[in-house]
């Protein structure tokens, strides 16, 4: 049961990020809110110890105050901001952490490139009405990174210190 928790509800919440961010440019509170539970829920019953529990939440509070100056300057929508955080609480402070903040920067300024690019073409035109394009489309939505953040998630999620443990634990079986 625990092994399914890590399975499943990290990269189902990148996965709902990403596409809410594509369609509404929004990420739903409910989907940081989710992590951050079920992290603080499912981390101690995997033996982690309390001081690394500890720097796991030193993570994301970390995260969270640098992501929320960026959110005060403009630079970066909320719902971004604590997304970034609670992902950071599962990838802890240390390398899986390094690798998810370089991974969705490159992601991210790849995708802001492609949107500015798509924004200036023609097809943009024909295509602005498309309910997957449409935020694409306009200049004035701003870039959905959420699908960055998804998908760097997933990207560097094997190597998080729960998906160690639980593929560890069902490679021990």
């Amino acid at each position: 049961m625990l092994e399914a928790l890590i399975f499943v509800v990290f990269p189902f919440c990148m996965v709902f990020a990403a596409i809410s961010d594509t369609l509404s440019m929004t990420i739903a509170n409910r989907v940081p809110v989710i992590l951050v539970v079920v992290f603080a829920l499912v981390a101690p019953m995997t033996g982690m110890a309390w001081a690394d529990f500890g720097m796991h939440f030193a993570a994301g509070v970390a995260v969270l105050l640098f992501t929320f100056a960026i959110f005060a300057f403009g630079g970066m929508g909320g719902g971004d901001a604590k997304l970034l955080a609670a992902t950071s609480l599962w990838m802890g402070m240390g390398v899986p952490l390094a690798e998810y903040v370089l991974v969705t920067g490159v992601l991210g300024g790849l995708l802001t490139l492609a949107i500015l690019s798509y924004r200036k073409s023609a097809i943009a035109i024909f295509t602005s009405r498309n309910m997957f394009m449409r935020n694409f489309a306009e200049g004035a939505n701003g870039v959905p990174y959420g699908i960055a953040l998804g998908i760097g998630g997933l990207i560097v999620y094997p190597q998080s210190p729960l998906m160690v443990w639980a593929l560890e634990r069902l490679a021990a079986q």
